[in-house]
């Protein structure tokens, strides 16, 4: 059976296994090298240097493009290097669109790094076509969407918006890092660039630093590789490999992943100390029927709001299964504070209007037992509460 027609679980658990013709390893080795004899002038194995291409990364790229339904993959040295390497498209006088509520690392690029080669961005509810068509510009020339959006979980109608972004020639880029190719395939919806934090649920440990650029046609391929060969924040073999082993059993994580979050999801509905969750598995969320339509499942992430701001120190000094930790997607969980961590860089105003306050966590949730976790969580809710209390009492 040919690989394009197995389902997803088996390509991905396939990963490598077949593409070394020598031995026969199951595993692909790890090639590392530098540079690669040619065998005469004017002939090449196709491998010359590594920061063009390297054999054990060329594995990983082909599996990445195949999973996400595009046509070419490149992977690189972080997830923000992924994001360097596709901004690197536009310079001066460029304008994109860019979903409101953001990974503050990427609102950071915008605007204190690429701002100064004269790129600029607006920022918008990219779910809001009225919005978008306000915003756009006549040096407009891409839509950057994340969906589901860090750490609010706004959701966007890709097709809507890539349909929309065609129209007006636009390319259209989504940061698919949440959902992963597993659960979401936003080329299939008409985007023409999907961009991954590796780091997070691809590698699914904590324990390897990359991104993932994924592109659809051949011009806007051949322009990425010229980009990713220039400005080379590539992926070295060793983590070419250490990802690839991560992917292999991406399906079993994210199954469990969807499954535990959406149970302590629903325990942090109902907590008297909780005001407000996040997540576009509830029924209730905003996103609900488009996340849906357009997705196989949802993410292990999610955020909540405690009722009390001063609840938030308490509850991350009890928590002992959960870690306080910046980062996400990996099998251990890890309960983030937003607005001095993943998105300090975004200024206050901009926080507070769409929700990043003083009283939001962000939770990855792991792949422990889901009762540990709620245990876990419940009991930190409780002595946090308790030592407000005692202190109004005082």
């Amino acid at each position: 059976m040919e690989k394009k027609q197995l389902k997803i679980e088996s390509r991905l658990a396939q990963i490598g296994s077949v593409e070394e013709p020598v031995t026969g390893a199951i595993n692909f080795p790890i090639y590392q090298a530098t540079a690669f004899r040619h065998p005469k002038l004017g002939q090449s194995t196709g491998f010359d240097y590594i920061r063009t291409q390297n054999p054990t990364r060329k594995v990983l790229e082909e599996a990445a493009a195949g999973l996400e339904s595009g046509d070419a993959g490149f992977a690189c040295s972080s997830g923000m290097a992924a994001l360097q390497t596709v901004f690197a498209l536009f310079g001066q006088g460029d304008h994109l669109i860019v979903s409101l509520d953001l990974y503050g690392g990427t609102y950071r690029l915008l605007e204190a790094i690429l701002s100064r080669f004269g790129v600029t961005a607006t920022y918008v509810d990219t779910n809001d076509l009225d919005a978008l068509e306000r915003s756009r510009k006549e040096n407009t020339k891409a839509v950057f969407i994340e969906t589901p959006t860090n750490p609010l979980m706004m959701i966007t109608d890709i097709e809507l918006v890539c349909t929309w972004a065609k129209r007006h020639g636009l390319l259209s880029i989504v940061d698919n890092t949440l959902l992963t190719p597993f659960f979401q395939r936003p080329i299939e919806l008409g985007a023409d660039i999907v961009v991954h934090s590796a780091t997070k649920y691809l590698g699914g440990h904590n324990d390897v630093l990359a991104g993932l650029i994924v592109t659809k046609g051949k011009e806007l391929s051949d322009k990425m590789a010229f980009l990713h060969n220039s400005i080379g924040a590539v992926l070295s073999p060793s983590d070419s490999y250490q990802l690839m082993r991560g992917m292999k059993t991406l399906a079993l994580r994210m199954e469990r992943h969807e499954s535990n979050a959406t149970a302590v999801a629903v325990f942090l509905k109902e907590h008297p100390a909780v005001a407000e969750v996040f997540y576009p598995a509830l029924p209730d969320h905003p996103g609900h029927e488009i996340q849906k339509k357009q997705s196989s499942g949802n993410t292990g992430i999610f955020s909540f709001k405690v009722k009390d701001a001063r609840y938030i120190e308490p509850l991350l000094r009890h928590i002992r299964l959960i870690a306080f930790a910046e980062s996400l997607g990996g099998v251990e969980s890890l309960m983030t504070y937003p607005a001095v961590q993943t998105h300090a860089d975004i200024p206050l105003e901009i926080r507070e209007a769409v929700g990043v306050d003083d009283r939001l966590l962000r939770f990855s949730v792991g792949i422990e037992h889901p009762e540990d976790l709620i245990g876990d969580l419940g009991a930190a809710l409780e002595a946090a509460v308790a030592e407000v209390e005692r202190g109004d009492e005082e």
